[in-house]
């Protein structure tokens, strides 16, 4: 729903703008990246996208426990370590077929407002970016599951698990505003040193890298826009040097974008399966009784 009404805000501010003038050429990725009224599908997804994952696995385990149907289960001739790998991959399974339909959609409902037919080089941005967003919620799946096999109740896991998605969705981007303060300050009244500001950024970048959020929020504003160079910029330059650089504004193929992302696109990978592999490991040495 939220989708939907994203999609349409922007299309038909899009189909507004674009009255009477040729369309120009990669529009069809702004109905996922222009924000509207409100916000983009993007941010949206990257905000609250995280809930799908904890929803679908907070109390995966835990409910089996209290129910006591895990014993049961690991009565049964099948193998151990196929219930915690059926527990996470039917979660991704279902966060694939959500964010297919949603995005396929988006893209129905932009076809028809804004009458541009995405390209070749549009749709495979789409599916990087449709990889990364699975990877991303994912991580958070894995994350709802370590708590629903760490504590026995569903209520405790569900609130470590938002708790989780809070601190480090919103508290570690602010944390990160603080320390940079602190160990790189820029006096703003007094004119402000050019490679302190550098220092102040890089500090605060640095530490922003820590939330999951902010390496997928990175990703996939650089995957989506073919005009970004980088994932984040931060240029002191003079008008000469803008009118210089201007040359230089046309948009990266999809093997430049991808390049620029690829330590993103790892380290979600990596924080994925590194969380996955400790619920692996907890629930492999945990005791089963049949109570």
């Amino acid at each position: 729903m939220v989708g939907v009404i994203v999609a349409s805000m922007v299309g038909m501010s899009i189909q507004e703008e674009l009255k009477g003038i040729a369309k120009p050429t990669l529009i069809f990725l702004f109905l996922f990246t222009s924000t509207g009224k409100l916000f983009s599908f993007a941010q949206f997804i990257g905000f609250f996208g995280p809930l799908i994952g904890i929803i679908l696995g907070f109390d995966s385990i835990n409910r089996e426990r209290v129910s006591r149907t895990l014993s049961k289960l690991v009565s049964q001739p099948i193998y151990r370590d196929s219930i915690i790998n059926a527990k996470f991959l039917s979660g991704v399974t279902i966060i694939a077929i959500v964010l297919v339909a949603i995005i396929l959609i988006i893209s129905g409902l932009g076809i028809r407002l804004i009458g541009v037919v995405p390209g070749a080089e549009e749709v495979l941005r789409l599916a990087i970016y449709l990889i990364i967003s699975i990877l991303y919620i994912s991580f958070w799946l894995g994350i709802s599951i370590l708590f629903s096999v760490t504590f026995r109740s569903t209520a405790t896991s569900a609130l470590a698990s938002l708790a989780f998605w809070i601190f480090f969705s919103f508290f570690v981007s602010l944390g990160a505003g603080v320390l940079s303060d602190v160990i790189a300050p820029v006096n703003q009244s007094t004119g402000a040193d050019p490679e302190m500001i550098v220092r102040h950024e890089q500090v605060q970048g640095m530490i922003s890298s820590f939330s999951p959020m902010t390496l997928y929020s990175d990703a996939t504003s650089t995957i989506l826009n073919p005009m970004s160079k980088t994932t984040r910029s931060l240029v002191l330059m003079g008008p000469m040097e803008r009118l210089s650089i201007s040359r230089f504004q046309s948009p990266l193929p999809v093997s430049q974008s991808l390049f620029i992302v690829a330590p993103y696109l790892i380290s979600i990978v990596a924080i994925t399966f590194l969380c996955f592999g400790i619920c692996y490991a907890v629930f492999m040495r945990q005791e089963i009784r049949t109570i």
